[in-house]
């Protein structure tokens, strides 16, 4: 018997939320932006909900016989958890039961020697969300969907392989691998998209998903990095730009240093694409330790939202570090 587990957590990042709905995020009356997940998930975590959104745990198993998969399917401990909504009311903060949806699981697809397993969770929040949309009547009262969908395949040699095949565009959803450890994360958090579009029929519940913009996970000296400059010191300026800005060019003198808080950026040298950056890295260190001079161009290629902050925010040695790491993805993805 072969078994394994893929887990997304989503949650509400800081800087996130747009419009007047981002006042009740920063007036104090209780609603609040989320600390990130770990990235190594615990039993305590999982169960304070406090601390995410949407837990969507996918277990599966396939009993394999001669190297062949002779019987599969989903384990019990499969299971999603919506978190709780703190609001205050007077001097209290109250914590609100969120409303789940059932969660969806496909026949399990097997083919040859593998079984894709899918499963979908989600629900929203009990507070009135009162909002224009795109189908009549044009306004709803009621909260936007927030879901997962999970993607696990098991292999009849013991591996696994898991994806977040798709989600709603609001809040953050990282996804885990069987070992707990943080594998991707969906890198736009969309916040005006979700309250238009996310209900009734454009949901999975009613056969339509949405595809997920999956990012790759940035260093553990990124993230550490990027709490230090949110919370320490002075606050760090906020800046956003809209699909196809240009946030730096080649070439041209630079002094600032950029956390990319939301989005995804390309990065061009010498007018070709390199890679794809996404929430969590660390941007435009070289100049600031070279010849000041920017080494690449970076552009969005999503409405994106960035902290920008100075040289004098990081110790030298970590923008060192940070260097040499974005050198090495530069130089591997330029090599045929």
């Amino acid at each position: 018997m072969v078994s394994a587990a893929a887990t997304t957590v989503s949650w509400i990042p800081s800087e996130s939320v747009s419009g007047l709905s981002r006042l009740g995020f920063e007036a104090g009356i209780g609603l609040h932006y989320d600390d990130p997940p770990p990235t190594e998930l615990s039993p305590g975590f999982l169960q304070d909900r406090t601390r995410f959104r949407l837990v969507n745990q996918l277990v599966a198993w396939v009993e394999v016989r001669g190297g062949q998969i002779v019987n599969c399917g989903y384990d019990e401990a499969s299971h999603s958890r919506l978190g709780h909504t703190s609001v205050a009311l007077g001097r209290r903060n109250v914590s609100l039961v969120n409303v789940s949806l059932p969660d969806v699981r496909r026949e399990p697809a097997r083919q040859g020697t593998e079984v894709e397993f899918v499963q979908t969770a989600g629900g929203r929040t009990v507070i009135p969300f009162p909002r224009r949309v795109r189908d009549a009547p044009f306004v709803r009262f009621d909260a936007p969907l927030i879901w997962t969908t999970i993607s696990l395949t098991l292999y009849a040699d013991g591996s696994a392989v898991s994806r977040l095949a798709g989600a709603s565009a609001f809040p953050r959803h990282w996804i885990f691998d069987d070992s707990g450890h943080l594998s991707a994360k969906a890198g736009l958090a969309d916040f005006k998209e979700w309250t238009k579009s996310s209900f009734g029929t454009q949901s999975p519940w009613q056969g339509q998903d949405r595809e997920a913009l999956v990012t790759s996970v940035e260093t553990a000296l990124e993230r550490m990095l990027s709490e230090q400059i949110m919370r320490a010191g002075q606050k760090p300026h906020i800046t956003r730009l809209l699909t196809g800005d240009q946030l730096t060019k080649q070439g041209e003198r630079g002094q600032e240093l950029f956390l990319l808080l939301n989005g995804v950026l390309a990065v061009e040298v010498g007018g070709k694409k390199v890679t794809e950056v996404g929430p969590g890295s660390l941007l435009g260190e070289r100049a600031l330790l070279e010849t000041g001079l920017r080494t690449a161009t970076l552009r969005a290629l999503t409405p994106a939202t960035l902290a920008v902050t100075s040289a004098e925010a990081v110790d030298r040695a970590d923008l060192i570090a940070v260097a040499l790491h974005h050198r090495a993805e530069t130089d591997s993805s330029e090599t045929p």
